[in-house]
Parts: C-alpha cells; structure tokens; sequence
C-alpha cells in the first residue's frame, strides 16, 4: 500500500480541533491499512467473530438446547424459528441494564440462540471495534517500524470489551454467586457500557496514532 504524506505533528494544546481531526484522520489511515492486509484481516475476522459469540453466550443468548438433542444422530442439522406473538412490543422492552427482550428463538441442530436486535448491534459493534484494534495492534507489532507501540496495545484492547460482557452479565451473575445487588450498585453498572465503548474508542485512536503512514506498506 502506498504511502500517505502528512505534514508536521500539530500540538493539541496549539489547535485542538487541528490536532483531533489529524488524529482521526491517522487513526482511519491505520485501519484501512490494516484491513488491507492478510494478517489484518485474519485477525479482525477471528476476534470479532470470537468476541461477538461471547458476547452471546455470557448474556445466555447462544447455548446448547436441553438435552442437545441432534448431537450424533447423523442427520443434518435442522434450523427453526420461532417469532414472538408481537415481536414489535418486545424490540425495545429493557429487561436489565442494556438487556432486551428476545424477540425470536433460532434453533440450528443442538443449538440455541434468542435474536435480541438491539443487544445484537451491541454486540456486533463492540465485536467489531475490538476486533479492528487487535488488528492495527497485530499489523503493528509485525511491523515495528511503522509504529512506536508497545505489547500492551493489544490487551488494553481487551479491557473495555470486558467492562462490556460485565455490564451486561452482571445482574445474572450477582444472582448465581448470591449476592444481593443493591439499587446503587445495580445503577453504577449501567454506565459500564457506555465506559466500554469510550474505552474502545480510545484505545483505537491510541494505537491508530501510533502508526506512521509513511512506514507502512
């Protein structure tokens, strides 16, 4: 990929909105160069589609039907769906912090998954910010000379994402381990969520710019 020129780095306390959208615009740079290349892709397909599953099962949207029934019959998995009576009414009906009803039950084979919209696009977006900064971090760290990154990039990635799962899974989790949730806690936990998605955020435009566009190929 070519090279992309850029002209002397602008201080944020000089001209702050300069340096943001320089900083934006490097950090897009990294990620298109990112995803143009092999290892990128590879690496934001895995992540993503790893993160996103686990996504699903710790809010207990993916899992085993009882009794897993299709397991070792040798017949082809068959796939079932049923809608709710009116999924319209559930779409956005909260059931817990950044929890929605279901709206459809999918059955492929041994497996269940509920069809949440919203906590899916929930999902899918942290997947896919999680997945795009490992990615600048792989493609950054197999190319030394293009960035000033540290090995920390990539688990600092993983922070927010995990802040995320715990907002969401973490009524049910204070349920299985007994604790009895206070309202004041229970509403600290609603801004895990929207922390994460900053976090992500800002861990993307931190890796993003530590890229040098003219350094990578």
């Amino acid at each position: 990929m070519g090279a992309e020129t850029e002209s002397a780095p602008v201080s944020p306390l000089e001209d702050p909105a300069t340096w943001t959208v320089g900083l934006v615009r490097r950090t897009g740079f990294a990620v298109r160069a990112s995803l143009g290349r092999r290892d990128g892709r590879a690496t934001f397909a895995v992540v993503s589609t790893a993160y996103f599953l686990a996504y699903a099962v710790g809010l207990d949207h993916l899992g085993l039907r009882g009794g897993a029934a299709g397991v070792g019959s040798g017949r082809s998995p068959t796939v079932d769906v049923a809608v709710a009576s009116d999924p319209l009414a559930l779409l956005t009906r909260r059931v817990a912090p950044f929890q929605y009803e279901p709206v459809a039950l999918v059955t492929l084979g041994p497996f269940e998954y509920l069809f949440v919209p919203v906590n899916g696009a929930l999902g899918l977006g942290l997947a896919a910010l999680v997945g795009v900064t490992l990615a600048v971090s792989v493609v950054a760290w197999r190319g030394p000379a293009a960035c000033r990154i540290g090995a920390g990039a990539g688990a600092a990635a993983g922070v927010p994402g995990l802040l995320s799962g715990f907002a969401c899974c973490g009524p049910t989790l204070l349920l299985v381990i007994g604790v009895q949730a206070s309202a004041g806690l229970l509403a600290v936990m609603q801004w895990f969520l929207p922390l994460a998605v900053l976090g992500l955020v800002a861990t993307l435009l931190w890796v993003g710019s530590r890229v040098d566009p003219a350094a990578v190929g």
